[in-house]
């Protein structure tokens, strides 16, 4: 027989962005615990509300599994003495395993016990299991309240635990569990008694409570639908906004609301950031893709006086708008330029100079890109861009709204006439801005971006804020990661340390330091690189050879990589024994300068002329990452370098001989050494 069991956690306002995190812990303890405590049942869903979070799981085993094992004891001669007699240590095992002494079986020379548990009832497990379940949820913050020392999210109210149609006993912060829960905080009649799990979702309806956020989503997003096509308008999604806004409301019923069209004349940035990020509203676009003077949101609630909620979501999206009316036409009232002189007033980071002290370093380091690389962008431009890059962070605007850095940068410098190109690279310096999020697509772009992701990444190494796994402050992880990307996506060969060195010398980091730094911004970037190749299903026995140089280049990592899975090298086993084998032997040799004069086998001539047969046409495979075509060229020499290790004394008794044979074995691994360390591969 089985049971349902339901857990409601009654507690205060949870934060939104903490709920999907909240909801998948919930599933995942539950199931552990349950399959920990050997009990059965069919389906675990976790569902939730803004002010509950509920555990709902299908046919529950009544008790649990019983569990039969076979025991291994002592040997037969320790177990039993000359005259077949069970000894003291029998007697120990058997008591220990609490069956009788002659029920204990011998096989293979030793005693064994067959035992079999039995399960417990699951009514008298479940209050330290769902007990369990709540005390295990993590939170990036939890707080305290009252006298109590237990920490959560936010303070538990209320708790539901039903096993069947009884209640599962169990107090913890000073509430006891129950059936009772609690409605909509404004519709909801107060209290209401939940007589069972199946009962939970219709009743919790009841009372305004809709505890699925599946089906919150569908009612949002059909409630706003309707209102955009009543208005002839197309929603400007965001699947964040929206799962925030699920996680806003118990009981959901959109809206529209209007605002000037006077307003329109703003920036768009300037009008849908106040709506998005402020006030939690969808904008919409007409039928040719402008920005409609309307707005969609979402009440918790249903349509009683909807009108009323419309005109004060309309009350306080106009003073946002008139707040941003105010900073741009006053932020236009000078130049962009004229803000530079500002950022000598900010402090970029203690031990980092100001914002225009990084402006400065903005332009030696994305010249140095650009000459690195061999771009052929403009130098001026560039110097350009990086003094303009952070001009807008001292612009109202800015200030007011800080997710408009960049996007308000690129709009101040293209009504002041700057170059479109300059302009685009002002907001593309911060992409990606999230993970998921657009590169940059301009050249200038993509190298303002990487010298101010290079100056703050390596800048707060040389001050020792190296993130850990779980403090990541500066967000440097997202920013190393956007480097890889930038890199990767753009093909751009350019090694990594080289740039590192460039910016410790710009900070004036001691020479000593400079090697420690250099050491700990390697191992973080490719950690992170080796990460974004496991994310794309790459074998780590590739990641482990493309990564294996002195140089750190992820572009050509990339390339290698791919154009090690497209070979299929991990699959010419006898070409990689081969190679392996010279590898071995010749360690961290490095001098591949070989005097044929010296040879004194065949095998030594046929593994020289075989090099050489190689060597022309693997240049051309390596140029373009053609392993397949480099795996075949290789493949002619297995012949000779076999030959060469079975018949050959490497180690001989005259000096130039033996060195002359190391240097040929290290000239035939150099031939396969562009790939990576192979040897990786086996």
């Amino acid at each position: 027989m089985s049971k349902d069991v339901l857990l409601e956690i009654g507690t205060e306002e949870i934060p939104a962005h903490y709920m999907p995190s909240v909801l998948s812990q919930v599933q995942q303890l539950a199931a552990d615990k349950l399959n920990k405590a050997n009990i059965a049942y069919e389906t675990i869903r976790a569902v939730g509300t803004p002010r509950r979070v509920a555990l709902l799981v299908k046919g529950v085993a009544e008790k649990q599994a019983d569990i039969s094992s076979k025991n291994k004891g002592p040997s037969v001669k320790i177990a039993y003495d000359s005259d077949g007699n069970p000894t003291k240590a029998a007697m120990g095992f058997a008591r220990g395993q609490k069956i009788a002494v002659e029920d204990l079986v011998v096989e293979d020379g030793y005693v064994y016990a067959n035992v079999t548990s039995i399960g417990a009832e699951t009514a008298g497990l479940l209050p330290d299991i769902l007990t369990g379940i709540i005390t295990g949820l993590g939170f990036p913050k939890s707080m305290h309240w009252g006298s109590l020392d237990f920490h959560f999210v936010r303070p538990i109210r209320w708790l539901v635990a039903l096993f069947g149609d009884d209640v599962v006993p169990f107090e913890l912060a000073g509430v006891k569990s129950g059936r009772i829960s609690r409605g909509h905080r404004f519709l909801g009649t107060g209290d209401f008694e939940i007589p069972s799990m199946a009962a939970y979702e219709r009743t919790a309806k009841e009372h305004f409570i809709i505890v699925d956020p599946e089906e919150r989503k569908e009612l949002i997003l059909a409630g706003l639908q309707k209102l955009a096509d009543e208005k002839g308008g197309t929603i400007i999604m965001d699947d964040d906004l929206l799962e925030e806004v699920i996680f806003l409301v118990e009981y959901p019923t959109a809206l529209c609301g209007e605002f000037d069209e006077d307003y329109l004349k703003l920036p768009e940035a300037a009008i849908i950031t106040p709506m998005k990020d402020h006030q939690r509203y969808f904008p919409m676009r007409d039928k040719d893709g402008k920005l409609m003077n309307l707005f969609l949101t979402v009440r918790n609630g249903d349509d009683y006086h909807l009108e009323t909620v419309q005109h004060g979501n309309e009350r306080v999206l106009r003073a946002r708008l008139d707040d941003a009316k105010f900073f741009f036409e006053e932020d236009k009232k000078h130049k962009l330029v004229d803000y530079v002189e500002k950022l000598k007033k900010i402090v970029f980071q203690d031990g980092l100079g100001t914002l225009y002290d990084k402006a400065l370093r903005l332009e030696q380091i994305t010249v140095f890109l650009n000459q690195k690389l061999d771009l052929g962008l403009s130098d001026e431009a560039l110097k350009r861009a990086s003094l303009l890059a952070k001009a807008d962070l001292a612009t109202q605007m800015v200030m007011e709204f800080t997710e408009l850095q960049g996007v308000m940068g690129k709009e101040y410098a293209m009504i002041d006439g700057e170059g479109e190109d300059v302009a685009e690279a002002l907001t593309e310096q911060y992409q990606p801005r999230f993970a998921g999020d657009e590169l940059p697509q301009t050249d200038m772009g993509k190298v303002l971006g990487l010298a101010d992701k290079f100056d703050t990444i390596t800048g707060m190494f040389s001050r020792g804020f190296i993130p850990t796994g779980s403090q990541d402050p500066f967000a440097l992880r997202r920013q190393t990661i956007g480097v890889l990307n930038i890199l990767m996506d753009a093909g751009w060969n350019l090694n990594c340390h080289e740039v590192f060195a460039f910016v410790l010398d710009l900070l004036q980091v001691d020479k000593d330091k400079q090697m420690e730094v250099m050491g700990q911004l390697n191992d973080y970037f490719v950690l992170r690189l080796k990460n974004i190749f496991q994310d794309k299903g790459v074998d780590y026995h590739i990641i482990d050879c493309v990564l294996s140089d002195d140089t750190l280049n992820a572009a050509k990592a990339a390339r290698r990589a791919q154009a090690l899975i497209d070979a299929d090298l991990m699959g010419k086993t006898e070409l990689l024994q081969a190679f392996t084998r010279v590898g071995n032997m010749i360690k961290d040799a490095e001098d591949t300068t070989v005097d044929a004069s010296l040879f004194e086998t065949d095998e030594e001539k046929a593994l020289y002329a075989a090099c050489q047969a190689m060597e022309s046409g693997l240049a051309q495979a390596y140029a373009v990452y053609d392993y397949a075509a480099a795996a075949d060229i290789l493949s002619e020499g297995i012949g000779a370098i076999n030959d060469f290790l079975d018949n050959v004394l490497v180690m001989h008794e005259n000096a130039a001989v033996k060195e002359n044979r190391i240097h040929l074995l290290t000239l035939t691994y150099s031939l396969i050494s562009p790939i990576g360390d192979i040897k990786k591969l086996s």
